[in-house]
């Protein structure tokens, strides 16, 4: 099996893709995204757009967590992730779906792909 090695920089781009195409569609398993209000408000003063995935970002970057609640398994997966874990995790992608991200041919499934990869380490919904 080919392996992708990516550097932080590489790591972040795409993650940040993927909750641009893939955010709102995760939360169509029962699961919704996650963070601390006062994580949210101090990164949005932070970014120059106000852009929702720009300020998840940057909550990652300033050291915060983003969560995904699990609403419909009475917290079975619940998991939070840092911006370690989107350095160490995307590129443990199913390669078809990674390959697709870096030569964007992306959609809502390779999204939903990288961000289940970067939460679980595998696949679990869909």
């Amino acid at each position: 099996i080919m392996k992708v090695t990516l550097t932080k920089k590489e790591s972040e781009e795409l993650f940040y893709i993927a909750l641009c195409n893939g955010g709102e569609y995760i939360c169509g398993y029962g699961i919704e995204l996650d963070f601390k209000k006062s994580d949210y408000e101090r990164a949005k003063s932070k970014v120059e757009s106000p852009c929702y995935e720009d300020v998840l970002m940057q909550i990652l970057r300033d050291g915060g967590e983003l969560k995904l609640v699990d609403d419909e398994y009475d917290g079975e997966y619940n998991k939070s992730i840092t911006l370690e874990d989107v350095h160490r995790m995307v590129q443990e992608t199913p390669i078809e779906h990674l390959m697709d991200a870096i030569n964007e041919n992306d959609d809502a499934c390779t999204a939903d792909v990288i961000l289940q990869t970067v939460f679980y380490g595998e696949i679990i919904f869909g």
